[in-house]
Order: C-alpha cells, then structure tokens, then sequence
C-alpha cells in the first residue's frame, strides 16, 4: 500500500511516497521551504501542495513538530502561537481533502526506527531523541507507542526548556563545535538516563549522521546508537503512524 508521509520542519516541509510493507519510499522526497510566518492556514496549504504534487488520493501521515493529542497541537513549540489549540488532523485533512494521520514529528521518527530501522524487534523501554531545531523524543515500550514524551520540554538552568540549550540549534547559533555541544547533549541524555531508565537510545535527525563526531562525550550507561534511515525518517514513519493510528484516529 502507498502512503503519503510528510514531515514538517522548522526550515522545510517535505513528503514522498512509502511502502507501508517495507518502508523504502517510492519516490523522491518533495521539499518546500516552510512558510516564513509558521501560521496555520500558510503551512496547510503547503501540505496541499505536496499531495498536489504526487497526485496522492490515499492516507497521509504527517509528522508534527510538537505535542500533539487526539489531533490537537498543545503547545506551539518552535511554530506561530495561533497553533495553541489547533485541531491539525482537521485542518490538514480539509485542506487536502483527504484522511490524514498527525503526530509529534519524533513519535513519527521513532515509528521509522521500530518498524524498519534499527529499534525494529528490540523490547523494553526504547527512546528515539531528535536533534535538530529542538530536541525531539519518541517513547515506545516492546515496540508500542507512548505519545507525547516531551523530554526537550525539562527546564535547565536560566533556560525555559533544555533544547534551547543542548539542541542542534544551539550548536549553530553559538558556533560550538561538535566536542563543545556533545558534552551539552550528554547532560540532557543524563536526565533522560535518571528521569525514564531507558533500555535504548536511537538517535535521529540531522546532527545524527555525524554521529562519530561527538559519540565519545556520551557518558551515559543505556546504549546510544544512531538512526540508520537519518533524513527519511520523519517522511516514513509519519507514513507508517498513518496506518497504526488510522484505526483509532
């Protein structure tokens, strides 16, 4: 079955065509750049413009870049305030005029990662962390999503929220090299290790293919590994949420 997975960014909105069966997307991604002003109506219609694209009239699954329950944005994150309290499933699926599946844009990774990647079979308590704008966490326990862990959210220090500080975002905006943030990202995995006692860490999003740059300030006890599907992940698991959560949705 093809499924239409988008992922939303901070920086780009991109989508392509997934086999639900094996995960390999079918198609190149489609990026288009986010809108400058992160508003609703702006970034509905830039999803309309990605299933226009691809000509898709099947489920779509959209990777969200915050908390989202029962298809409802709970906070704006990184996104426009006028997001508070949005009901995104509705408005995605107005705008496309198709059914359309939303998720925090880790959950959807961390779909990525359990059913084709690395996390595929493994059991216990699994933790994929996204590192980009924010910092990013999808939970599952033996392979079953936990919604809305939002281990980015933890206050630090004179900080309003720890991504602010330790996310990939930081690295840039204060020009730290990769030893410099690595020792910032291990303390956020230090509170991830005492908070939740993870059996496994997978790392995704973009800093994560340059893992072996900043892998020996990791000093946690848990195994950290990165992401193998890395940029395509957000794309194919908000394609395989689509199909896990269509039947409740």
């Amino acid at each position: 079955m093809e499924v239409l997975g988008i992922d939303i960014g901070g920086s780009g909105i991109k989508g392509a065509l997934v086999n639900s069966i094996t995960g390999e997307m079918l198609t190149k991604r489609h990026r288009i750049p986010t809108p400058e002003g992160r508003k609703p109506k702006d970034m509905a219609r830039v999803v309309s413009e990605i299933v226009k694209h691809f000509n898709h009239k099947g489920p779509v699954g959209v990777g969200f870049p915050t908390v989202i329950k029962h298809g409802i944005c709970k906070s704006p994150g990184n996104l426009h305030k006028k997001w508070l309290g949005v009901n995104v499933k509705e408005l995605f699926s107005e705008a496309t005029g198709l059914p359309v599946t939303v998720v925090n844009d880790a959950d959807a990774a961390g779909y990525a990662s359990m059913n084709y990647g690395v996390g595929k079979g493994e059991k216990g308590l699994v933790v994929m962390i996204t590192i980009g704008t924010g910092l990013g966490s999808g939970a599952f326990h033996d392979g079953e999503l936990i919604p809305n862990f939002e281990l980015g959210q933890i206050p630090y220090k004179k900080y309003k929220k720890i991504e602010l500080w330790a996310a990939d975002s930081a690295k840039e905006r204060e020009g730290l090299t990769y030893q410099q943030w690595g020792k910032r990202f291990n303390k956020f995995l230090n509170y991830v290790e005492l908070i939740i006692a993870p059996d496994l860490i997978i790392l995704g999003g973009g800093a994560s293919k340059d893992f072996d740059e900043f892998k020996d300030c990791i000093k946690i006890e848990t195994p950290v590994i990165p992401a193998k599907l890395r940029n395509h992940a957000g794309i194919i698991g908000a394609a395989a949420a689509a199909l896990h959560q269509a039947p409740i949705d």
